[in-house]
């Protein structure tokens, strides 16, 4: 099971509808044009069945194989959404929507599951079904969970699920992945700070909630140097902060912080929620203030199964001849999630050379991964429902 040749064949054509749907970079759920293309190519393969409009904007589409003896049924899934981001390539392609970018490679991901899809409808070399997903919003809107939502799981009778996403900095061709934890859970939390406002010159007449929100900044970062177990992973950080006055010489009155929480274990992520609270509340009490705590939970630690990181890593061996099977895990999150904590499955990452990183203005999916992508989508199809 190396790259197929079918892939090198179709390799012009899968980049071409790669480098449209970086042009036309779409937002979260806002994915109209480009759930409309998926939907049609997926029409012109013959795909037996093509659904739109799950979890508001995906596209699934089923494709039956030779036989169907054992009932078995297998999802793939690519995301389709951009990001607000203003490009910087230079390319030929670049997008053509100002502030909107393909900064995170979804249009590579769409491209090679549509080119598996294409080989799947043509060849049809296994037995039970294929179900490929194309998730909207997977760039903080939470589509996995939408979709997930919406029961495509059962509707489909999807019984394993697997994923992928290119990398910068592991070789075009390569792939790595973990069992277990492999990305983070992230939440989100909004600390609003109350003192009491007043004139620069008089500090002793108020309540300065600035300072009292450095103070809060500081003791959240003990945390993980002495709340966590230092061999569990955790990283608070205060990415936002915001006074009510502007003036130079104006005590505020109040400060509003927000941050982000990353964790790869559910009892630390309980943990660290609590200790938040407690810190924020008890550091403005000591100092006269009064502070509230909003946290929202996101998208859960992204978790591969054993056994299906095995079979997983065994097709990534076949295609490329090179997969890490011990990489480190990352605490970026992801909202394939929600889908692995439907159904048991893996999510792998494929190399896409000395690139910008993802999220970088200058970030570009390379095409030569296309054919090692697109035979790994394939792969897992034909090697978990093997032809009778």
């Amino acid at each position: 099971m190396p790259v197929k040749n079918r892939f090198a064949e179709l390799l012009p054509e899968i980049t071409a509808w790669r480098r449209d749907f970086h042009e036309h970079p779409e937002l979260q759920f806002d994915v109209h044009r480009t759930a409309g293309r998926v939907a049609d190519l997926l029409r012109d393969f013959g795909c037996d069945e093509v659904v739109e409009g799950i979890g508001r904007t995906g596209v699934v589409g089923v494709i039956k194989g030779r036989t169907d003896s054992k009932g078995r049924v297998i999802g793939l899934r690519a995301d389709m959404d951009a990001l607000p981001i203003k490009e910087a390539t230079g390319l030929p392609y670049a997008s053509k929507t100002p502030g909107k970018m393909h900064a995170c490679g979804h249009d590579g991901h769409t491209s090679m599951l549509l080119g598996a899809a294409r080989y799947l409808a043509e060849t049809r070399n296994f037995d039970g079904k294929a179900v490929v997903i194309f998730q909207p919003a997977e760039e903080g809107g939470g589509g996995g969970r939408e979709m997930v939502a919406e029961g495509m799981m059962e509707r489909f009778g999807i019984q394993e699920v697997y994923g992928m996403h290119n990398m910068p900095g592991i070789p075009v061709g390569q792939f790595a992945i973990r069992p277990g934890a492999t990305m983070a859970a992230a939440d989100q939390f909004d600390i609003l700070v109350t003192g009491k406002g007043g004139h620069a010159a008089k500090p002793h007449e108020g309540i300065d909630a600035t300072v009292i929100s450095a103070h809060i900044i500081l003791a959240l970062q003990t945390i993980a140097s002495r709340v966590v177990d230092p061999l569990k992973q955790v990283v608070v950080s205060v990415c936002m902060v915001k006074t009510e006055s502007e003036a130079h010489n104006v005590i505020s009155q109040t400060v509003l912080m927000r941050g982000t929480v990353r964790t790869m274990d559910p009892k630390v992520q309980d943990l660290v929620e609590t200790r938040i609270k407690t810190i924020v509340e008890g550091t403005a009490l000591a100092h006269g203030a009064t502070a509230e705590v909003t946290y929202m939970r996101g998208y859960p630690v992204t978790v591969n199964a054993e056994d299906n990181t095995l079979y997983a890593a065994e097709v990534a061996q076949a295609v490329s001849g090179k997969v890490d099977t011990d990489a480190a895990p990352l605490m970026g999150a992801e909202d394939f999630s929600f889908m692995l904590n439907e159904r048991p499955g893996a999510y792998i990452f494929l190399g896409n050379g000395d690139t910008a990183m993802l999220h970088h203005p200058a970030y570009n999916f390379d095409d030569n991964a296309i054919p090692f992508g697109s035979s790994w989508y394939a792969g897992m199809v034909e090697a978990r429902m093997p032809a009778a």
